[in-house]
């Protein structure tokens, strides 16, 4: 029975894929940016690994997760050369377990998660890469480092030998309409571009900008999107 729900998905996954990927190339274009530039992360949370499979087998790669407990079956049953990328909040407990599932962990959103994240991957031998989560909605229910505090952060965490500094997520509000959006994306490019010349003079990559989900990716891409989290688009609706 799950077989054959999970084939009846397969050509609407590849479709949405292919529909993604054609609104991400149009935005870049628009924006004059190269399409290639910008990264789509399918987002599996509370899809089983069939369906998973069903963005691998359509040329996604790079897979997103919230939780690091709902990622572990989904890697085992996955192909090695999938990226995966942890988009949700990481517990410091969890960090161990993240370190060996995620190839990138975008929502570090306060310095004692760097931290924790940089002794550990320390421990291991190894270098962590990581994006600096930013709150520019301001919501108290949201993550994320306050604007002000941002700077000091990013500098107090550069000086850490593990970790590897590559950019900037934010999550922008829910709005009624995409275009609402923009200043939000607009603000986060900002303040990577602020942060490029120090963080890479201190030998960290400060390459992405991890911004805009199925709400108002097109949005994030004219803007400067490096990383666009991508879930409904591709898979329908969540599973509750």
């Amino acid at each position: 029975m799950i077989e054959s729900a999970v084939a009846a998905a397969a050509p609407p996954v590849a479709a949405r894929v292919a529909a993604v990927r054609e609104q991400i190339a149009a935005a870049a274009r628009r924006a004059g940016r190269d399409p290639t530039a910008v990264t789509l992360v399918a987002v599996t949370k509370t899809f089983g690994p069939e369906m998973a499979r069903l963005a691998v087998e359509a040329g996604v790669l790079d897979l997103g997760e919230n939780r690091v407990q709902e990622a572990e079956p989904k890697v085992r049953a996955l192909p090695a050369g999938v990226r995966w990328h942890l988009i949700g909040h990481l517990q410091r407990n969890k960090v161990n377990r993240a370190l060996e599932l995620f190839s990138l962990i975008h929502s570090v959103d306060t310095v004692e998660l760097g931290e924790a994240i940089a002794a550990r991957a320390a421990r291991l031998g190894r270098h962590a890469s990581v994006l600096l989560q930013v709150n520019l909605a301001q919501k108290e229910t949201q993550f994320g480092f306050a604007e002000p505090a941002l700077e000091a952060a990013a500098h107090r965490l550069s000086r850490l030998p593990a970790l590897s500094l590559e950019g900037l997520m934010c999550i922008a509000p829910l709005m009624d309409e995409m275009e609402r959006t923009r200043p939000y994306f607009r603000r986060l490019a900002e303040l990577f571009g602020a942060l490029a010349e120090p963080m890479r003079a201190a030998g960290h990559p400060w390459r992405h900008l991890s911004m805009g989900m199925t709400n108002d990716y097109p949005v994030a891409v004219e803007e400067g999107a490096t990383l666009v989290r991508v879930g409904r688009a591709i898979f329908g609706e969540r599973v509750p």
